[in-house]
């Protein structure tokens, strides 16, 4: 379980397609020290297994599900990556509670700055939009975020300057695919109701 607040961002450093599985490299600031072998860490939102480790990088098996699913798909050399290890017991619950088990995949349809924030309108699939809600959560890339506005299947979020410049949402633009998960209330919602997404 993950909380949505990234905290470093991490660098694709080689994609190793030798085996079956693609394996992604990743620089990293994080003390690998702190990780075993095993250990989760969501990956733009994508809950990955730390397979090998270095000093300032660990590696991690990403499947052709998870590749045809989600934006890493598009992923190469130096691509940016938000970053967060899995909770810890006793861990401050900052964010929402996040899974890392990414729903699919969403467009970036504009971005426009509003004070010192930015504006970020999201295309999702029309099928996902009855499951967000204005001032409900969604992680975006592994960011939460409170939906501020919803017009069909297009919402918008605001990112403050300390997310825009402390995660990848700086680097992103018009046309970018991204990572999205629904808030996990939603999914128990509709579970209930008997509206599996």
């Amino acid at each position: 379980m993950f909380t949505g607040i990234v905290t470093d961002i991490g660098e694709l450093k080689e994609i190793d397609d030798s085996r079956g599985d693609k394996r992604f490299i990743i620089g990293t600031s994080f003390d690998m020290n702190n990780f075993k072998i095993g250990s989760s860490i969501a990956c733009s939102g994508v809950c990955l297994t730390v397979v090998d480790k270095g000093a300032d990088w660990f590696a991690v098996d990403v499947s052709t599900e998870t590749i045809l699913k989600t934006s890493l798909c598009n992923w190469e050399i130096g691509s940016l990556i938000n970053l967060e290890p899995s909770l810890r017991l006793g861990d401050e619950l900052g964010g929402h509670i996040v899974s890392g088990h990414v729903d699919g995949m969403a467009e970036i349809v504009s971005i426009r700055k509003d004070g010192d924030s930015h504006r970020v309108r999201i295309k999702i699939p029309s099928h996902y939009s009855p499951y967000i809600a204005v001032k409900g959560s969604i992680a975006i890339n592994g960011v939460s975020l409170t939906i501020n506005h919803i017009s069909d299947n297009e919402f918008e979020v605001n990112i403050i300057p300390h997310t825009w410049h402390h995660t990848t949402f700086g680097t992103r633009k018009v046309g970018d695919m991204v990572n999205f998960e629904i808030d996990m209330m939603a999914r128990y919602v509709a579970r209930i109701l008997g509206k599996d997404m």
